[in-house]
């Protein structure tokens, strides 16, 4: 029997990120009669029942990435993975720092999650940042991006030579988000309806989501907003949602397994983040039909709303322009609108590209 290729997938944790639901696709989705998939959690222990079947879990179980070395190299150097694929940026240098004390054979591939430009201008150490990003990238058998405006910016910003970059699209479970359409509505009241997810952090702009909800209700005054998702923001936002009377109008519902359980009854789709890679949370609401409004948060995004019926972006990434695209949205889309985007089919395949690059890469 020909030997399976060992695929060593890592990721600090499988909370409710994008990255993670990207890694645990990829974990649950590789083909099991030609890869043997291996799951490193360096954070975290826990895994989803769905994995346990057909991966292996390796937990770490350190207290932070940067405190993982040793025990990542004894993983690796015990199991000898063809590849290693690391999922989020962090942990990306540290898997690029040790790569040297890997078996000789062993390919390193890592994930960009985010678009370089915007990560650096936000970040505080932003030189010490970038000659890290410069300095390890390069040792990377492959970088892979989610849209291609995300790697022309790291090439630039970089100067990696743009054959160690692929452009990959994150795989989405599309029948079991079109499944979700048809649950019943977990909204009370009139509406419409609003629905956010994401991490509840400065650069996804829930600040700018509430003052825009504010004077959207102006016009639309019954309008309502869920904001699935938890972070260290929970507290200054539900003050500012209380300061702008909102406070009937905005439910933070916390981090949910599942945020497409809110999609039937939901008018828009809203992202409201001032920076972003490709969200997964816009990409499985573009899989499920809804109306989508966005800032302008990456070039990424913008292509990709360029070509989704029922998508507007705003002009700026401000809440003046967000309520503009809001209102202009309202306007247009009638009640319970479902958009059809057969290009989301391809997000359902994506797993088979990720299959075709690690065997180009080996």
């Amino acid at each position: 029997m020909t030997q399976r290729i060992r695929v060593l997938l890592l990721i600090p944790h499988l909370g409710g990120g994008g990255a993670e639901q990207v890694t645990a696709l990829l974990a649950q989705g590789l083909s099991a009669e030609k890869y043997d998939v291996h799951l490193g959690l360096v954070t975290g222990s826990a895994a989803p029942a769905r994995l346990m079947q057909q991966v292996t879990i390796h937990s770490i179980g350190a207290r932070r990435v940067r405190s993982a070395a040793l025990p990542l190299i004894r993983l690796v150097r015990r199991l000898r993975p063809h590849v290693v694929l690391s999922g989020m940026a962090h942990l990306n240098f540290l898997v690029l720092l040790l790569q040297s004390f890997f078996p000789r054979l062993t390919r390193v591939m890592v994930r960009q999650n985010a678009t370089v430009s915007s990560a650096l201008a936000a970040d505080r150490r932003r030189g010490l940042t970038r000659r890290l990003y410069r300095l390890l990238y390069r040792r990377s058998d492959c970088v892979i991006c989610q849209s291609r405006a995300m790697a022309d910016d790291l090439a630039a910003e970089l100067d990696v030579a743009p054959q160690r970059i692929a452009v990959l699209a994150n795989p989405l479970d599309v029948e079991r988000i079109r499944a979700a359409r048809e649950g019943a509505s977990l909204w009370c009241g009139p509406g419409p309806h609003l629905l956010a997810v994401g991490r509840l952090a400065p650069e996804k702009g829930f600040d700018l989501l509430l003052e825009a909800l504010a004077a959207v209700r102006l016009e639309f005054p019954a309008a309502d907003l869920v904001i699935a998702g938890d972070g260290s923001e929970r507290s200054p936002l539900e003050k500012l949602a209380r300061g702008l009377r909102l406070d009937s109008a905005v439910h933070f519902a916390g981090y949910l397994n599942d945020p497409c359980c809110f999609y039937p009854g939901t008018a828009l789709f809203v992202l409201s983040s001032r920076r972003e890679g490709m969200p997964n949370a816009l990409l499985e609401a573009a899989a499920g039909g809804l109306p989508l409004v966005a800032l302008p948060a990456s070039g990424g995004v913008v292509d990709f709303l360029a070509d989704c019926p029922g998508a507007w972006v705003a002009g700026s990434i401000s809440a003046a322009a967000l309520s503009e695209a809001l209102l202009t949205a309202l306007r247009t889309v009638a009640p319970g609108e479902r958009f059809e985007r057969t290009a989301m089919e391809d997000y359902g395949d994506a797993v088979g590209g990720y299959e075709t690059l690690i065997d180009a890469i080996l």
